[in-house]
């Protein structure tokens, strides 16, 4: 039995006709996914006995070999625009189209290494394959140059010949499907114009002559015959369902209904067909369709892309397992679904946003199937909050008609509160599980930290606060402390139950402005809480005269004197940090007031020291004073506005 993927020309019309938006109940992940190194994958095929799947990549100009987790063997690398790939019936050779090459290579399964080249001739770009009867056919050409050729591998040279299409006249190259249970027959597609013309051919001479034809009418994406090689399953011709047709006289057999377009087509030993489909609306791309027609189909939504074009979907050797190849440009994945002939339902859970804690709530929800499950089906429930963080059952509630659910609870925890409704499963469905958050009220606790806005000397060791009011069983207080400055961060600096009265307390050096905060995480009952102090801190700072020829009490003061000649030299000396500033301020006392002379912002040096000199000719006699200050934000911000004490002096003679 061969998988067949169809030409890019067919799927491009058939894009005209797929925007219908219909709601199917049925998304589910696939059991395992696999990131898949390819741009694109044009034909796929699984080679059961060495357990390796190969997909051809046009793009890359390669076949990428995997085993059946999609994890890469290896990459055969070198085949220009390799498309269709067919697997011998031993399992021991794969053909390749290397449709930019013209030519069909042959392919060691075992040593995964290529053993023969078979040249179609200049142009005749071949892009289809089948093998039947010992002759490996082959679609070639393009549009209305196609045509039909065979690789005579029963020859002692394998030989190559072309136009063996009995006198059709195909409109693009022939998507080919032969099974070794149906020898002497050989189906052809003209997939690629809306007549959608079905040759079948008797080879049994090894010469094609038409037995019968058909135009079906609509495009078809790919295709695949039944294990026993009698009937044809394609994707088409109608954009809402694959069709399946008996060989002997293309009569139609039985419809597989889609929502969307129908793109791949895989038939597995038991005759279970499998589909994906294009899923403009992201209700469901994969199909699988069991023998009786009565039987609604089992639908999965594997990703949340459009499904690609090419034969990407594909069934394992024994048919337990379906791969399908999702995605497209480099991010595509390689998925496994293991029981792909269960119906994967669909499980909601609809909880209010808000509750108040200990009054009753309701949580509704559906668990949906194409194969609709009956009342009473059992659902499990379990509830997880602050109380029960591992969760507590609920017990077992039960489907209403027309699978529905609900039912109440009351929450005797705060916060969040997730409820989780599953659904183990039965013979003929896979388990679902669904859950919903409710926020649940809690009560506002008592938080407070002390000293806020206060100002305190530099270095000062300070006891802060804070106090806890009534909680629930929580009695745990964090204080944290995040001094001013990027290159101290917000650090743990005390944590602790409170006392008997609600109290918890941390003394801290304070050499910078720090933000406290103090934090109740909260419990089943009780909100968690912050709340925040911001204690000052002063710097230091002195400041130093120096050229004076003496000093003298008066005026209440120390004042340093100066000859007029000698300029004072003031030193300061500041707490350092990086950038910091201190402001120089300078007065006279004048008509009876101090006066404000000057004003000027120094640096200070990396040791919080700046030196700066009074220059000029001052009055003699008159009495002046400086003094150097700290202005938060002048130069940085870590500190709280310190001003220095004032030097006095006067100017002589």
């Amino acid at each position: 039995m061969r998988l067949r993927t169809l030409p890019a020309a067919a799927a491009t019309v058939a894009l005209a006709s797929l925007f219908s938006s219909v709601v199917l109940a049925a998304p589910a992940a696939a059991d395992s996914s696999t990131s898949l190194p390819v741009w694109g994958v044009n034909d796929t095929v699984v080679d059961g006995v060495h357990q390796r799947v190969f997909l051809s990549d046009a793009y890359d100009n390669q076949i990428v070999v995997t085993d059946f987790t999609g994890r890469v063997v290896t990459k055969l690398t070198g085949l220009s625009q390799v498309l269709d790939l067919e697997l011998s019936p031993d399992s021991g050779t794969l053909w390749a189209a290397v449709y930019g090459a013209d030519e069909i290579v042959a392919i060691d399964t075992a040593q995964l290494t290529q053993t023969a080249e078979y040249p179609t001739g200049d142009k005749t770009v071949p892009s289809q394959l089948a093998y039947a009867d010992g002759r490996l056919w082959f679609g070639y050409g393009d549009q209305w140059d196609s045509g039909l050729g065979e690789v005579d591998l029963s020859a002692e040279t394998p030989t190559v010949t072309l136009d063996l299409a009995a006198g059709h006249d195909f409109a693009s190259p022939p998507v080919l499907c032969a099974d070794p249970d149906n020898p002497g027959t050989l189906l052809a597609l003209d997939a690629g114009i809306s007549s959608g013309p079905m040759i079948v051919y008797d080879i049994s001479s090894g010469t094609p002559v038409i037995r019968v034809s058909a135009e079906k009418n609509g495009f078809f994406n790919d295709a695949a015959l039944t294990p026993d090689g009698q009937n044809v399953v394609v994707a088409g011709p109608g954009t809402r369902a694959l069709t399946e047709y008996r060989l002997s006289d293309l009569s139609e057999v039985r419809t597989f209904p889609t929502v969307s377009v129908p793109e791949t087509v895989s038939i597995a030993p038991d005759g279970t067909v499998a589909a994906t489909v294009l899923d403009t609306d992201d209700v469901g791309d994969t199909y699988v369709f069991g023998t009786d027609p009565a039987q609604p189909a089992s639908v999965r939504n594997l990703s949340r892309d459009w499904m690609p074009g090419g034969h990407s979907a594909v069934w394992s050797a024994d048919g337990s397992r379906l791969f399908v190849m999702t995605g497209s440009d480099k991010t595509m994945r390689f998925q496994t679904v293991d029981a792909p002939r269960m119906y994967a339902p669909t499980l909601t859970a609809a909880a209010p946003a808000k509750a108040t804690r200990a009054k009753p709530l309701t949580v509704k929800g559906r668990l949906t199937s194409n194969l609709a499950l009956p009342a009473g089906t059992p659902l499990q429930v379990t509830r997880t909050d602050l109380d029960s963080p591992n969760g507590k059952s609920l017990g077992t509630k039960y489907l209403g008609t027309g699978g529905s659910y609900s039912f109440t609870d009351t929450p005797p925890a705060g916060g969040k509160v997730t409820y989780k409704v599953t659904y183990a499963g039965d013979t003929t469905h896979t388990a679902a599980t669904a859950s919903d958050t409710v926020d649940v009220s809690r009560a506002t606790p008592t938080l407070t930290l002390d000293n806020n806005g206060k100002v305190y000397d530099y270095a000062k060791s300070v006891t802060f606060t804070a106090h806890l009011g009534t909680t629930y069983k929580n009695r745990t207080v964090e204080i944290w402390a995040n001094p001013y400055g990027s290159d101290k961060p917000d650090t743990l600096v005390k944590s602790g139950k409170v006392n008997s009265s609600g109290n918890l307390s941390m003394t801290l050096t304070l050499k910078r402005k720090t933000k406290l905060t103090a934090k109740f995480t909260g419990d089943a009952r009780y909100a968690p809480k912050t709340a925040t102090s911001t204690a000052g801190a002063r710097v230091k700072v002195s400041t130093a005269l120096s050229g004076h020829y003496r000093t003298k009490y008066t005026w209440k003061h120390t004042y340093y004197y100066f000859h007029q000649s000698k300029d004072p030299l003031v030193t300061t000396t500041m707490t350092p940090y990086p950038g910091r500033k201190q402001l120089l301020q300078i007065q006279i006392y004048a008509e009876g007031v101090w006066q404000t002379t000057a004003k000027e912002y120094f640096k200070l040096d990396s040791a919080g020291r700046s030196a700066v000199k009074l220059t000029g000719t001052p009055p003699k006699g008159y009495r002046f004073r400086v003094r150097d200050s700290y202005v938060s934000g002048s130069g940085d911000s870590v500190n709280t506005t310190t001003y220095g004490a004032w030097k006095y002096f006067t100017f002589t003679g």
